[in-house]
């Protein structure tokens, strides 16, 4: 009898252990840090298909997206703070409040944004940009894909890199004026001609969408690797990522 009840009482400590571990877990990943993959290349060349990163729930304040589901009954953001221009940010796609996108603010509330003939334009300013050399990008493609490597300031001096195919893509090199309305902001992917983002289907991105800043890589892998095939996982970490801070 005594025994069936030490079984009884060890089965309950571990399963009230397993309950613990999750409710921290759950805790963790809704208050402070929550990991993502980078499943395509919209960011390219600062994210890499196959990148995985930690965001910092708290940077923004909370809404319920910063909950798991966005079960949270919160209406609007507590302890709400607007990310900088150049934040790296994710964010619930605002057509279903669902999808996780990651993309880099570009226009705060009040501001003015436009690309003509593939320029940026921010309250009527020209964004600068420095040609570096050719991107030729490999991975995670069918083909190897060729771009123009540039490094662009923005207007408060954060220098930042992008990829252009050219200055004359169809939808996303030539739009019309954006005005970015209150509690929102415009995003764009750094891979500037092949990035789906405010120019396209994301529109403005709400405050309360905000998941949260994306800081710095944890791991990192290109398409060297096959799952069925262990020896070949070393060769396809890219180490120099991982511990990446984020900029």
């Amino acid at each position: 009898m005594k025994q069936q009840q030490k079984k009884k009482e060890s089965l309950f400590d571990t399963l009230k252990t397993i309950i613990y571990a999750i409710l921290l877990a759950m805790l963790i990943r809704s208050l402070f840090f929550e990991p993502f993959r980078i499943p395509s290349g919209s960011m390219y060349p600062t994210l890499e298909v196959g990148d995985y990163l930690f965001v910092s729930k708290f940077t923004y304040g909370y809404s319920r997206h910063s909950f798991p589901f966005s079960l949270a009954p919160i209406k609007g953001r507590i302890f709400g703070r607007f990310p900088k221009r150049g934040d790296i940010v994710v964010f619930k796609f605002p057509q279903d409040n669902r999808t996780d996108f990651i993309k880099r603010v570009i226009g705060l509330p009040g501001d003015t944004v436009q690309i003509s003939r593939g320029r940026l334009y921010i309250n009527d300013k020209l964004i600068e940009r420095d040609f570096q050399n050719k991107y030729i990008l490999s991975e995670y493609v069918v083909r190897p894909e060729t771009y123009q490597e540039y490094v662009e300031t923005l207007p408060e001096g954060l220098k930042h890199r992008i990829l252009e195919i050219s200055d004359y893509e169809k939808r996303v090199d030539n739009t019309k004026k954006f005005v970015v309305p209150e509690g929102h902001f415009f995003v764009m992917g750094d891979n500037r001609d092949r990035s789906d983002d405010s120019r396209v289907h994301v529109g403005f991105v709400p405050q309360e969408n905000l998941v949260g800043k994306a800081q710095f890589l944890f791991f990192s892998h290109s398409d060297k690797g096959k799952w069925y095939k262990p020896w070949t996982w070393p060769a396809a970490i890219r180490w120099k990522r991982i511990f990446n801070r984020l900029k």
